[in-house]
């Protein structure tokens, strides 16, 4: 059976474990390594392939293991989707099973990743060739050859010498050459022009990524240098004032769906200054397309810093990026420098927002400890990663619950839920009248506690397949009174890509055609 000439044919042996050979150890050597775990792990590939797929353990086939060079071709496609995650209710952000899907040669294969944790998640990425200097082709290092690395040998990592320039400037400065912003060749998508972004520009990239089209390296480094600079320069708590018959909008996570962010902009109109946004944190991890969602949100920030507005979340980190995929998004559709780059702008994210004095918007929740005041918050040194106790880790981790008081979370022993007895008494120390915040997915899209004082707004629909509502928030100005608007995801591609894996899987052996 012959394909057509734009199509690239996948046959699936299936079930297949594979993992690339690091360059620190050699073939055979790996190869012995993974063959001494391979009970372990199979049968952890088993009891999860057959909770993913009604297919009793017994009657799978046995796992085999399959060892390549890294230098051999690793072709990707450009999604990640995940299988009944909404059973290990991975919303806490701590609790997860990863493995990637991955295509080598004409072979779709599982791979394992991590500390011998299996993943119910499939992450599908575009790998990019690029040529060394003595003109060989080769692929970018994916982040599962990074994670067996660290994970399986321990090896230990170099720590950089001192700079004076920040890693970000001097990865921008190799990247660009000094008569400007150096651009492929054969790049063919949006443009800037000069040192402005502008609408044009930002309506441009869009589309290309609706079309699964790349950025180009040096716009990517332009727009993160030109992010981080706007980002250091403010607080940790971001005033933002909404003049009198005016109203700004309040999303909570997207976490990498691009299409259903682009759906929020069709219901709400794009991103300007006479209508601002907010976006709470989490913006990135588990989706398919957080490379595509954090480009764009910078992008608006840098074209109009007053039409976008962006906090941290709990995965705006480099731990949750390792585990929950955007660090091996980022390998695959850009390189190992700009894992640093984002990294850099994700730390100079403000915490928190206030909206006309009298709304906070914050990603997580309120704090451990009674009294505390927008001043401390405000002043909070949060150009790091986020630390396991004190103020900012309460910002990010903290979740509401309907007894009064504090008690344990199930996220872990550092994290807490707080009562409405507290809400009241943050909101009644600092003159505000509302608590609105993120984190956590909601069946309606949003959930108002705490007799009105707080409200959960959760923006990215059927989120790991929940089958959840989306939400925003729009607040108009004098009265601040919330108007919340709730919608369903939207159908794309990647939606058809999965179902057909899936349907597939079911059976134990595939074939797909990708144009």
């Amino acid at each position: 059976m012959s394909s057509p000439a734009n199509a690239m044919q996948f046959v699936c042996p299936w079930p297949c474990l594979v993992v690339p050979t690091p360059k620190s150890v050699s073939t055979r050597s790996f190869a012995q390594t993974m063959v001494a775990s391979q009970s372990k792990v199979s049968k952890m590939f088993a009891q999860a392939l057959s909770n993913s797929c009604n297919i009793p353990a017994s009657q799978l086939p046995k796992p085999c293991f399959k060892v390549f060079n890294e230098r051999e071709r690793l072709m990707t496609l450009q999604c990640r989707f995940s299988i009944d995650d909404a059973k290990y209710d991975d919303d806490d952000g701590r609790i997860n099973r990863t493995g990637t899907l991955l295509i080598v040669g004409a072979t779709i294969v599982m791979v394992v990743i991590g500390s011998g944790v299996l993943s119910l998640t499939l992450a599908i990425a575009q790998s990019r060739w690029i040529k060394d200097k003595k003109g060989r082709k080769h692929t970018k290092s994916t982040s599962t050859r990074s994670i067996t690395v660290q994970d399986h040998h321990k090896t230990k990592i170099k720590q950089p010498k001192a700079k004076t320039k920040s890693n970000m400037e001097k990865t921008t400065s190799q990247e660009q050459p000094n008569s400007g912003t150096y651009v492929e060749p054969q790049y063919s998508g949006s443009r800037i022009k000069g040192d402005t972004i502008t609408l044009d520009f930002v309506k441009k990239m869009m589309n290309d990524f609706k079309e699964q089209k790349y950025l180009d390296r040096g716009y990517a480094s332009k727009i993160l240098l030109q992010t981080k600079k706007i980002l250091k320069a403010l607080p940790s708590l971001v005033d933002i004032t909404v003049p009198h018959g005016k109203h700004v909008t309040v999303c909570g996570d997207v976490h990498g769906q691009f299409y259903d962010l682009l759906n929020i902009f069709e219901l709400n109109g794009i991103p300007s200054e006479e209508n601002p946004y907010l976006f709470n944190g989490d913006f990135v991890d588990r989706g398919s397309f957080s490379v595509e969602v954090a480009f764009t949100l910078f992008a608006f920030k840098c074209m109009s810093p007053s039409a976008m507005y962006i906090a941290r979340g709990n995965h705006e980190s480099k731990s949750m990026n390792k585990i929950f995929g955007f660090e091996g998004e980022v390998r695959a559709k850009l390189n190992d420098k700009f894992v640093k780059m984002f990294a850099e702008v994700f730390n100079c994210l403000p915490l928190a927002h206030v909206i006309n004095k009298k709304v906070f918007v914050v990603h997580g929740g309120l704090f451990s400890v009674d009294g505390v005041k927008l001043s401390q918050i405000r002043s909070i040194n949060r150009f790091c990663e986020p630390p396991d106790e004190g103020l900012m880790h309460d910002l990010l981790w903290s979740d509401p619950q309907p007894l009064p008081g504090r008690g344990p979370s199930k996220r872990g022993n550092r994290c807490f839920c707080f009562g409405e007895d507290v809400t009241k008494r943050f909101l009644k120390d600092n003159n505000l009248d509302l608590v609105v915040r993120s984190h956590k997915s909601m069946h309606k899209g949003y959930e108002i506690q705490h007799d009105g004082k707080l409200i959960t707004v959760f923006s990215a629909p059927n989120y790991c397949d929940k089958g959840n509502k989306g939400a925003f928030i729009r607040f108009e100005a004098p009265d601040l009174k919330p108007n919340i608007i709730t919608f369903e995801a939207v159908v794309s591609i990647f939606h058809y890509l999965k179902s057909v894996i899936l349907y597939y899987l079911n059976l134990k052996s595939v074939m797909l055609y990708y144009v």
